[in-house]
């Protein structure tokens, strides 16, 4: 891995203080919850501005090196240090982070005004934000963690405001959901801890003995014990990711959150599990993810395949939505393991383009939950004719969601599978079927919302207000740029999938029958 190039201005750490300042001073000071709402856009909005202006001094030359990084003494006595610093992927995470905070503010703008009393109000108002602002530093920060043990603090400490978030807002049972949330994230948590602990053990040690930079080819263990550190490592990322089978936390969790904690959770937060496959799992134990990568493969197969048929299924619309997230976090999972470049370029892609249209279905299905009353998918019907651009909205995020041409889920997907078939045709094949299913868990809901003709308790509803636009508008814009131009997104993260590719016989990038032995044969070769 290349060595961190220190930043002359902290770009990072003050991405990371100015909304969980922000957020301290709005829970502490009590006139401020009267305009909480216009507090937590405004902040949100500097934020990303300020993320604008860090990126300027990105250098995308060399986006495979780790820049605008800052480093100081945390807890000498553990080998803990505080350091920060983003490559490409990492830049794209924090982007993506900071982007949706305040749209999913401007479209939760009424989300508690169900609630008739006014000091019980503003104080609700006051949490979602202080919470959401608080969840926005923690987001920026795990992203940008290049110290092993301060990941781990901020990949626990994100479970807070998660679980605040759907335990105090939302469904009737929604505090069941963020029960089984915790439990899950915790359970990974804790198996993980083992491993940072031995990671350090088996490291160069010292005052900065968990710095990623320090513990990239020198760790001195057997093959065993590498084998246990990534296993200890990838069960936590797996749970978050979610994969089959320890997603069954996020379906319960969508239905029961608000859309605004749903579009981050499943949009940015989800994307830790990922990133730490990518920028802990891969560079750290390089032997063992060879090892392990053939039935990681096959569990990313089952994920695609069982999310997807899992989604035709739903009734209720936003675990349809959840159970497809399942879908494309598998298709995410292959391409990192494949390990092929353009599988794990399409992989990194995918991961930004299924933040976005994510997102946005989401925060359509929000508004259409609001105006029906409900997220059973049979109570409506004719909605097009009603609220057209509610329904267009919807349809676009969804077409982006099965990867149509043109919108940002076709050039991910497209790497990825293209990535499998040089590795194995039959993982390649598999994955192919999900593609089928999308354009029924996508196109068959839309039809009982949106088509047919009008039911007549939903004739008075109104359409997308002006603030609703301006909210999935970025989304929408996103989704087209991302499906006509996504060479900026592919440059920042080629040269990291370049780097952490395995390079195999030309035998097995044809099309001759390879299946998923030759992918265990071929890791096995590379590792040799």
């Amino acid at each position: 891995m290349n060595a961190m190039n220190e930043a002359a201005f902290p770009w990072l750490t003050v991405l990371i203080a100015v909304p969980l300042v922000a957020a301290a001073v709005l829970w502490l000071v009590k006139p401020l919850h009267k305009v909480a709402r216009p507090y937590g856009l405004a902040v949100s909005l500097l934020v990303l501005v300020g993320a604008g202006v860090m990126t300027a001094q990105f250098d995308f030359s060399a986006p495979g090196e780790v820049q605008l990084s800052e480093l100081a003494a945390w807890i000498p006595q553990l080998g803990a240090s505080y350091a920060v610093g983003v490559n490409g992927l990492g830049l794209l995470m924090v982007l993506l982070a900071v982007l949706l905070v305040p749209l999913v503010l401007a479209a939760a703008w009424r989300e508690q005004e169900v609630v008739p009393d006014g000091a019980v109000l503003e104080r609700r108002q006051m949490g979602f934000v202080a919470l959401v602002l608080a969840l926005e530093a923690l987001m920026i920060a795990v992203f940008a963690a290049r110290d092993v043990f301060l990941f781990y603090v901020l990949f626990e400490a994100m479970l807070i405001p998660v679980y605040f978030l759907v335990g105090n807002y939302g469904g009737p049972r929604r505090r069941t959901a963020a029960l089984k949330f915790l439990l899950y994230s915790l359970a990974g948590g804790l198996i993980m801890l083992v491993g940072v602990v031995a990671l350090y053990l088996a490291g160069p040690g010292g005052e900065q003995g968990f710095l990623i930079d320090n513990l990239v080819g020198n760790l001195e263990m057997t093959a065993t014990a590498e084998r246990l550190l990534f296993l200890s490592f990838f069960i936590a990322f797996a749970i978050k990711a979610p994969m089959w089978p320890v997603h069954t936390w996020l379906p319960d969790t969508a239905q029961q959150a608000t859309p605004g904690t749903s579009t981050l959770l499943v949009g940015v937060l989800d994307k830790v599990g990922t990133f730490g496959m990518i920028a802990l799992c891969l560079p750290l134990f390089p032997e063992a993810s060879q090892w392990a990568a053939p039935a990681i493969i096959v569990l990313a197969l089952v994920s695609i395949i069982y999310g997807a048929l899992l989604a035709v299924g739903q009734r209720d619309i936003m675990r349809l939505i959840a159970f497809t997230s399942v879908s494309h976090f598998g298709f995410i999972v292959l391409g990192i393991f494949v390990r092929d470049e353009v599988a794990l370029t399409g992989a990194m892609v995918y991961m930004v383009a299924h933040g976005v249209s994510t997102a946005a279905l989401f925060l359509v299905a929000g508004y259409l939950v609001q105006r029906g009353g409900t997220q059973e998918i049979p109570a409506y019907g004719g909605m097009q004719k009603i609220t057209p651009v509610l329904a267009g909205t919807f349809l676009v995020s969804g077409l982006a969601s099965l990867a149509l041409p043109g919108l940002s889920g076709f050039v991910p997907e497209y790497l990825v599978l293209l990535g499998t078939f040089r590795v194995s045709v039959v993982a390649g094949v598999v994955a192919v079927l999900a593609v089928i299913i999308a354009a029924v868990y996508i196109l068959l809901p839309y039809q009982r919302i949106f088509t047919g003709p009008p039911r007549e308790t939903l004739v008075a509803i109104p359409d997308l207000g002006a603030r609703e636009k301006w909210a999935v508008a970025p989304l929408v814009a996103a989704m087209l740029f991302l499906g006509f131009y996504p060479a900026p997104v592919i440059d920042a993260v080629t040269p990291v999938a370049a780097e952490l590719a395995i390079d195999r016989p030309s035998s097995i990038d044809t099309a001759d029958g390879a299946d998923l032995p030759a992918v265990a044969a071929a890791h096995e070769g590379s590792a040799k």
